[in-house]
Order: structure tokens, then C-alpha cells, then sequence
């Protein structure tokens, strides 16, 4: 019977948690490290490349859909998500460890490259974190559980944030021994690695708590309902606004600290530089934002929260930006309520997805996890990928020239990209969330109704590979 499932353990939360750390490695270093690869060390142009990050989301726009339609209509030994993890590990490693292996050539040549290296990696990247993500939604029938799941993956993507932060940013310099092309290619590569092993760790730890549907409608049914559900609307805008200013921030970052603060490069506490420094106390507020939304979404509403968390986030901003450049620690400290509310954000969407996918099967009795979370997974690699873009479309409009002192109005359109858009970005986030209308009380008697549709069918969990060893 349904509720005669074994619960979700703390292992296999922490083993699904893991999972994480391989998207989260991937965004965090192409944050920091793509356009300043590509346009700093590589010659392309700032625009080009904003324009190749946009262009590559056309193609995501139909393979992430898709790929949570195939997952919805998998049936396998392992269910129907967590076959794609297992299968898909080592090309999302292959291919991501490719974008920064670029040999020396020219600037039209490196174009060429992002665009081959980068598409491919976006590929490998849907047809895994869109069934890992959707994983999520079948591994318990109860939202308190999804939601402490939810936490754990963010305590991780944390981690992550903390890794590149620190461990990354300092392996690239010391790898790199004064090559710094270098030395992101080789960090790139054991990112690479740690993020394979990350896909498979959740595959051999997760499993599969709610049964597949007998049969599943057609896909333009399942996506016309979908785009038609006010809340799933509500959290796809604030999952794309809110990776905008996190990608723009990020991007720029490394160009705002050169060319705007003076930053030298050198350590400023203990081994850490300023742009270290920088994430990591973005790292530990996320980690910190993560654990006090797991806490208060216990008693208040989730759409409430990420309204609360986009505005703790916007003042964050704001007070960073007025601060004087070299006040390094004020700066700091409002960085790490910047992270807090990011780490609100992203906890409370990835849960809010899971729930909205339930209330469809509630009221339609339409199982269609993967294409609701397909949605997340979209909107978050839109946001980034817009976020990305954006300094590069700035820093060319506003005269940015790499490699020389920084007209006024070059670092004008570096602040641009590094705090008043970002800033701007999350306020129609919050907007948004007030059409999100699934209340604690409506999530309460909805897992009640289908706990009980769920019970009559007496199905047989799918086991996860421990159980099948």
C-alpha cells in the first residue's frame, strides 16, 4: 500500500542532495569564468558571446519539455526519472570539461567553439537535471518530505557555491602557476569529474515512491494544461527573473572588481581574494537561506516567503552598491544577505514545482512531473543564460574595452550588469507571486485525496540500485 512505503531516509536524502553539485558546479563556474574565458583571455567580442547564450536557449526551449515528456513516459527497472542520470553522467561530464579545452586560435575560431561545446553541454545538461529534478517530485508523496528533500539539494548547492568560491577560484591560480587559460581549463576538468560521480551518487541512492500512471495523454494536452495553470505561470516568471540577476551579478562580477573596485587579485583574508571572498560569503548565506526557509515554510505560506525573500535580496543589493569600494567588509556582510535571499528563492520554487505537479494530477488526474519541472529547469537555464548575456550586451553598448583603464561610462555599464539590473530583476519576481495560490491548507487535503486514490492501487515501489544489487 502507499503509505506502507519505506520513508525517505536521511542517506537517501543526502545521496539525492549530491546530485545537485552537478548543476551547481556547471552554473557557478560558468557564471564567473564563461564570458571572461571566452571574451577576456579568448578575444571575442562581449556582444557575440551575449548573442551565443541567447541563441543556444532557442534550442532548450524545445529539448527541456521534451526531455520532461520522455521522462514522464520512461517505465524501466529503475522508474522513470532516475534511468536518465545513470545514462547521462558521463557525457554531462565529457562535454562540459570541453567548453574551456579551446587550443589557441582566433577569436572567430573561439566563437565557433562556444557555440559547438556549450550547445552540447546544455543538451547533456537537459536530459539529466530535467529528470533530476523531476525525481524530486516522486520521491515521497508528501510535500513536508519533498520539502526537506528540496532543502538538502540547496544545502548542497550551497556547498557548491562554497567549492567554486573558494576551492575553484584558488585552483585556478594555483593550476594555472600564471596561465590563467590554463589553469580554469584544468579546474574545469575535475569539476567535470566530481560532477559525474555526483549524477550517479543520486541515481544509486534515490528511488521512486509514487507509481507511474497506466497510460500518459498526448504531450500538447499535458502542455496546454500546464501553461494554462496560474501557479505554475507565477513560479516559471520568478524561476527566470531571479537566475537573471544571479548570472548578471555573477558574470560581471570579475569585471566589476578589475576594472571598477581596483582589486589587484591578491588575498585579502587568509588565501581568499576579494572575488573569493565575494562568493564565499554569497555561499554561506545561501546555505543560510536554505536552512531558515526549510524552517519557516513549516508555518507560512511558500509564495509569501519568496515575495519576503525577493525584497531581503533587492535591499542587499542596493546597500552593497552605495557602499565606498574598498569597504570590503560592509561589503561582504550585505553579500551574505544577497545569499540568503537567493537561497530562499531557489528553495522554496524547487518545492513549489513539485507541488504544482501534484495539484494537476489532483485535479485532472494527469501525471505530468517531468513536463512541470521541465519548467523549472528551463526557466532557470533561461534565466542564466539572459543573466549571462546581459553584461556582455552592457559592456559593449557602454564602450567596455578589455584589458585597458575603464571610461566612465564603460564602468557605469559594469555597475549596470553588477547591481541596478540584478536589482531591478527581482521585483517582477515578486509580482509574480501573487498569483501563486496554493496555500498550506490546499497542499494539506490534496495529499490527502491522493494518498487515497494512491492506496487502492497497492503498487510495487520501484527499487533503487542498492535494493537491486
Amino acid at each position: 500500500m502507499a503509505d506502507a512505503q519505506p520513508p525517505v531516509s536521511r542517506l537517501e536524502k543526502i545521496g539525492y542532495g549530491v546530485g545537485e553539485l552537478a548543476s551547481s558546479f556547471y552554473i557557478n563556474f560558468f557564471n564567473i569564468y564563461l564570458l571572461y574565458f571566452f571574451v577576456e583571455l579568448g578575444g571575442v567580442g562581449p556582444a557575440a558571446m551575449g548573442l551565443m547564450l541567447l541563441l543556444t536557449k532557442f534550442f532548450d526551449a524545445v529539448t527541456d519539455p521534451v526531455m520532461g515528456a520522455i521522462g514522464d513516459r520512461t517505465r524501466s527497472r529503475w522508474g522513470r526519472y532516475r534511468p536518465y542520470l545513470l545514462w547521462g553522467a558521463v557525457p554531462f561530464g565529457l562535454f562540459g570539461a570541453a567548453i574551456f579545452a579551446a587550443p589557441p586560435m582566433s577569436p572567430a575560431g573561439m566563437l565557433v567553439w562556444a557555440y559547438v561545446t556549450y550547445t552540447l553541454t546544455m543538451v547533456a545538461f537537459t536530459a539529466t537535471n530535467v529528470p533530476y529534478a523531476a525525481l524530486m517530485g516522486v520521491i515521497s508523496p508528501r510535500a513536508d518530505t519533498r520539502a526537506s528533500v528540496a532543502a538538502y539539494r540547496m544545502i548542497f548547492s550551497a556547498l557548491a557555491v562554497v567549492a567554486v568560491a573558494v576551492v575553484a577560484t584558488t585552483l585556478v591560480r594555483e593550476l594555472g602557476a600564471g596561465d590563467e587559460r590554463y589553469g580554469i581549463a584544468m579546474t574545469m576538468v575535475l569539476l567535470a569529474g566530481t560532477s559525474t560521480l555526483a549524477l550517479l551518487s543520486a541515481f544509486a541512492f534515490s528511488r521512486e515512491r509514487i507509481p507511474p500512471a497506466e497510460t500518459n495523454g498526448r504531450i500538447r494536452d499535458d502542455v496546454k494544461l500546464l501553461v494554462r495553470t496560474p501557479a505554475w505561470i507565477a513560479v516559471a516568471i520568478a524561476a527566470v527573473l531571479t537566475p537573471v540577476a544571479l548570472a548578471a551579478r555573477a558574470g560581471s562580477a570579475l569585471f566589476w572588481f578589475r576594472y571598477v573596485a581596483g582589486d589587484d587579485g591578491q588575498p585579502v583574508f587568509l588565501f581568499l581574494d576579494r572575488i573569493g571572498l565575494f562568493y564565499t560569503a554569497f555561499a554561506l548565506g545561501q546555505l543560510g537561506g536554505v536552512i531558515l526557509a526549510g524552517a519557516l515554510a513549516r508555518r507560512f505560506d511558500k509564495g509569501h516567503l519568496v515575495i519576503f525573500a525577493g525584497a531581503l535580496k533587492v535591499c542587499a543589493i542596493g546597500i552593497f552598491y552605495i557602499m565606498p569600494l574598498d569597504a570590503i567588509w560592509p561589503q561582504t556582510i550585505a553579500q551574505v544577505f544577497v545569499g540568503v535571499g537567493l537561497g530562499m528563492i531557489m528553495l522554496l520554487a524547487y518545492s513549489m514545482f513539485t507541488d504544482i505537479a501534484e495539484y494537476i494530477e489532483w485535479t485532472t488526474g494527469r501525471q505530468m512531473t517531468g513536463l512541470a519541472v521541465s519548467g523549472a529547469v528551463f526557466a532557470i537555464k533561461t534565466g542564466i543564460a539572459l543573466g549571462a548575456a546581459l553584461p556582455g550586451m552592457l559592456f559593449a553598448l557602454t564602450g567596455f574595452e578589455a584589458g585597458i583603464i575603464q571610461s566612465e561610462n564603460a564602468k557605469f555599464g559594469i555597475d549596470l550588469a553588477f547591481a541596478i539590473v540584478p536589482a531591478l530583476m527581482i521585483v517582477p519576481a515578486g509580482v509574480a507571486m501573487l498569483f501563486y495560490r496554493l496555500d498550506r491548507a490546499t497542499i494539506a487535503e490534496l495529499e490527502s485525496d491522493l494518498a487515497k486514490r494512491r492506496m487502492q492501487t497497492a503498487p510495487t515501489p520501484f527499487p533503487s540500485a542498492r535494493d537491486a544489487l
